[in-house]
């Protein structure tokens, strides 16, 4: 047990999770959430980023058999060009209205950090003896290495879920917020980040319900 307690704190440290859940607010007034018709909205400058992230979203819908779109086929070619007005955005929102979307799930980077975690193994922890001596010397790496301290980048996105009910105004259903971790892989980076927002919404009972299994086979 304590080995396990020492290598759980050495990843948290280092930071070897990609993805990782740090809010997961629901609505109070809402209980279940369903929507037949969902627009998915990735905002990144990038076409090519919004592209993979939405493609793969609405992958995720298809295959538990709920209606979505991605924002690149719905919205206007030159939509994104430009500052957009409150009453630009009334209009468009009674477009998604008009061709019968209840939900806009709305993806978005708020921001990174810079973070600093130290060069370790679990076997300078095993060797810790509890004295002077040996803390000395599991630790002075510090005065000569000098890629001891390594410098990663968190970055900070939402995922947010909207309804846009007819006679109700753009209500938040569910916000998550998501910390990234120094991605390498960008490709399996999107697809954790989509693993971990479609749980989360399963969780609450928004548009995704858990399977029920059998309580006697468990399947």
């Amino acid at each position: 047990m304590k080995k396990l307690i020492q290598i759980f704190l050495v990843l948290i440290m280092t930071g070897c999770s990609s993805t990782s859940l740090v809010e997961n607010w629901k609505n109070p007034e809402i209980v279940l959430f369903d929507a037949n018709k969902v627009l998915l909205v990735g905002m990144a400058q990038s076409k090519e980023a919004r592209d993979n992230f939405e493609s793969q979203l609405q992958k995720e819908f298809d295959k538990r058999g709920v209606e979505a779109m991605r924002s690149l086929d719905v919205f206007d070619v030159n939509f994104t060009d430009v500052r957009r007005t409150e009453k630009e955005l009334d209009a468009m929102e009674q477009s998604l209205l008009d061709k019968d979307f209840d939900a806009i799930l709305l993806t978005k980077i708020v921001g990174s950090e810079n973070r600093e975690s130290f060069l370790t193994t679990t076997s300078k922890w095993d060797n810790y003896r509890g004295d002077f001596y040996n803390d000395y010397l599991s630790h002075q790496d510090i005065y000569y290495v000098d890629d001891y301290y390594e410098t990663f980048t968190v970055y900070h996105a939402q995922t947010t879920l909207y309804c846009i009910c007819e006679g109700k105004d753009r209500s938040m259903i569910w916000r998550g917020s998501i910390d990234i971790t120094d991605p390498k892989d960008i490709d399996k980076t999107v697809k954790d980040y989509i693993k971990l927002v479609v749980k989360a919404m399963e969780e609450q009972d928004l548009i995704f319900r858990k399977e029920e299994k059998n309580e006697i086979t468990g399947l």
